[in-house]
């Protein structure tokens, strides 16, 4: 892969771990801002509704700047957010500057999409994609121990002033490796037809196979430690070297994704999802089982990594070249509304006394209906195939 695509490995880096960070320090938080542990917990969610709302805003705002100027102002808005959250002197203030931080996440991976595959040969694209979000599964692995850790010896102030560290030097690196003139090959056209090119039926089923497809995986992960825990019955100490395994699972999946992607993206995108369903399911059944609960756990982490890259490609492609910017925000975006939505499907169905072993299966549920958008957009796509050959004939 070319340097500049892995200047984006490291800003993805970046951000990946602060979005996971807050996860590991949840607990010295709420005591040292006096708030309960579930207020320390909307700290996450203010991430995601900042990420939700600020993809398609900056990227329309600096729709007409270079990529590589809109990748290092956003790398420096993150670098200050973090500085922000470390000197944040009360939990209100705390918030704010989390919802500062995450501005930057949607249009970094969107413009950082876009640029990744303008670097590549046109079969190396969905690999270019899956590239870059090797920071953040890497983040993923990292991020909540590495949090963790911090908060305990040195204090979570401290994980903040780390991952502003890890900003700068992010920062650094693309200054050095990304080209001046990169991914601005798209047409000049006006708002509205860059609004009415993301409209299309194919980029909003795209967007909408990112929401369902991937909030399966988030109905299981927001709940993973009481379900290792209550249900397998694994210490909490245990918990912890298990989100490890996961962690080296999102890495496998995500590599294999962007590959299987390059070969066929529609098969991909039915073969992930339908792998992220079935591993769900079997999951369900395990679940009493510590050693296979453990080998599912990994299968989980990389059959829903794997649906990244050919989400993320299928939606560049059917907004086309003018409008991919915005579209691959969007389906960043997508990926946390996705997240929120499993959260909160998980939760419903704790409420409504199915209780925890129910998870996998809700999970499943919802990741087939991202199966079956994949499945209506794929086939919609056959009369264009046909009609295109035709005039060869």
């Amino acid at each position: 892969m070319p340097a500049a695509v892995l200047a984006l490995t490291a800003g993805a880096f970046g951000i990946g771990t602060t979005e996971f960070l807050i996860m590991g320090l949840l607990l010295q938080v709420a005591d040292d801002m006096q708030v309960s542990v579930s207020a320390a917990g909307l700290l996450i969610s203010g991430y995601a509704f900042g990420v939700f709302v600020g993809a398609p805003i900056l990227t329309l705002a600096t729709r007409r700047m270079p990529r590589k100027s809109v990748l290092l102002a956003l790398m420096a808005i993150f670098t200050l957010g973090n500085a922000a959250c470390a000197l944040a002197p009360d939990y209100g203030l705390l918030m704010a500057a989390r919802i500062l931080t995450s501005l930057a996440h949607g249009t970094f991976f969107g413009v950082g999409s876009v640029v990744a595959t303008s670097l590549v040969a046109e079969d190396k694209r969905a690999s270019a994609i899956a590239t870059m979000f090797v920071g953040l599964t890497v983040a993923t692995l990292l991020g909540v121990p590495f949090g963790a850790w911090f908060g305990l010896m040195l204090g979570w102030r401290a994980a903040f002033w780390a991952v502003t560290a890890i900003g700068v030097v992010a920062f650094a690196v693309l200054v050095v490796l990304v080209p001046n003139h990169v991914g601005g090959n798209e047409k000049a056209v006006s708002l509205r037809e860059e609004l009415a090119l993301v409209g299309r039926p194919q980029v909003l089923l795209g967007l909408a196979m990112t929401v369902f497809g991937f909030a399966g995986l988030f109905v299981v992960f927001t709940y993973v430690q009481p379900i290792l825990t209550r249900l397998t019955g694994f210490s909490e100490a245990a918990v912890s070297p298990i989100l490890l395994v996961f962690g080296v699972g999102l890495s496998i999946g995500n590599v294999a994704g962007g590959r299987l992607a390059d070969r066929g993206l529609g098969r991909a995108l039915i073969g992930t999802l339908a792998a992220l369903a079935l591993v769900l399911v079997a999951l369900a059944a395990v679940l009493s089982i510590k050693g296979l609960a453990v080998a599912f756990i990994f299968l989980l982490g990389a059959a829903a990594f794997a649906t990244v890259a050919p989400l993320q490609l299928r939606v560049l492609e059917a907004a086309g070249t003018e409008g991919r910017t915005l579209a691959s925000s969007l389906n960043i975006a997508a990926f946390n509304l996705g997240n929120a939505l499993g959260a909160w499907a998980g939760g419903l169905t704790i409420d409504h006394g199915l209780g925890l072993a129910a998870l996998p299966l809700v999970a499943a549920a919802i990741t087939a209906a991202g199966l079956l958008l994949a499945l209506w957009s794929v086939r919609l796509d056959r009369p264009v195939s046909s009609a295109a050959a035709c005039p060869a004939e």
